[in-house]
């Protein structure tokens, strides 16, 4: 989305809720309108940013979902299908996204942006932590790590509790039997895993609702600037720069491993409490926690004095 069409992207927002309100009445009579004075700059909202993030904000929302009070074979497996249902790349990519659609709404940030002109995508593009110096860019820094760590946090405590429930289920027989389509059962959930975000008409308007409760909380990572980085890329028009910063080394490690040890532990598992214990562990709190990690400082190394 250019500069140019900023604005107008607003107007075409209003204009779309407007139609969706139009009936069989007759046509409104001609009023004249006086404009109202101006007002604070407006959090700004990419469409193209949304459809990344959308995908995070869905895989954790339908994950952390998940009730640990197995009854029985089926809804173990149809939890294995839900927790299964992110690609580490996309959910990576989804999680910048999502950080940097949290910091665009903070209106001081995107006022920031605007008053800083073309000049500061080239500086963001070699130095994404420039962001952070912004005006409003701490503020806008504290949206993005509370949007992400709520999410990241519910899933892993999600997790957690699925994972107690592979031991506090034992006690129930059925729990104790071999799975017997664990080839099939395993190959299905592969599929799946490939397949990534699968997309629901709502999804859209819970990313809005999420991010519009989502909170502040002080800090900064490669993540947070990151996303603050892709956020005034996107605002500026660059999208080519913004999507080169879509990925963050660290946690698509993070995330690829969380995924490998779910099919490993799946591959291994022989009965259904083994396979609530993969659930609970590694398609749950592994990759709820890479997401918590992702808010976190950077470790730095202290050189010893000898």
């Amino acid at each position: 989305m250019r500069p140019s069409t900023l604005r107008g992207g607003f107007a075409a927002l209003i204009a779309i809720a407007l139609a969706g309100c139009i009936t069989n009445a007759e046509p409104p009579r001609r009023r004249v309108v006086q404009a109202p004075p101006p007002g604070p700059p407006r959090a700004y909202v990419d469409v193209g940013l949304a459809g990344q993030a959308v995908a995070f904000e869905a895989y954790t929302r339908r994950a952390a979902a998940i009730d640990a009070g197995f009854s029985g074979p089926a809804e173990i497996a149809q939890a294995l299908q839900t927790a299964a249902g992110y690609e580490p790349r996309q959910l990576e990519g989804g999680m910048v996204a999502y950080g940097a659609m949290a910091a665009l709404q903070e209106p001081a940030f995107v006022a920031g942006i605007r008053a800083q002109g073309r000049g500061l995508a080239s500086r963001l593009a070699a130095d994404p932590g420039a962001a952070m110096d912004l005006p409003g860019g701490s503020a806008a820094a504290a949206r993005a790590n509370a949007a992400l760590a709520r999410r990241g946090e519910a899933l892993a405590d999600a997790g957690r509790r699925v994972k107690q429930a592979a031991y506090s289920v034992q006690h129930q027989p059925w729990s104790r039997a071999r799975v017997p389509n664990a080839a099939q059962r395993l190959a299905a959930v592969e599929r799946t895993s490939a397949g990534g975000y699968r997309p629901d008409p709502a999804d859209h308007a819970r990313l809005t609702a999420a991010l519009a409760d989502s909170g502040r909380r002080a800090g900064s990572s490669p993540v947070i600037e990151r996303s603050l980085a892709v956020a005034a890329l996107t605002a500026l028009g660059d999208d080519g720069a913004a999507r080169s910063l879509m990925r963050d080394p660290k946690s698509g490690m993070c995330l690829r491993e969380a995924k490998l040890n779910f099919h490993q532990c799946l591959a291994s598992a022989g009965t259904h409490y083994e396979d609530i214990y993969c659930l609970g562990l590694h398609a749950m709190a592994d990759p709820g926690q890479c997401v918590v990690d992702a808010t976190r400082p950077a470790r730095v190394r202290q050189a010893r004095l000898d």
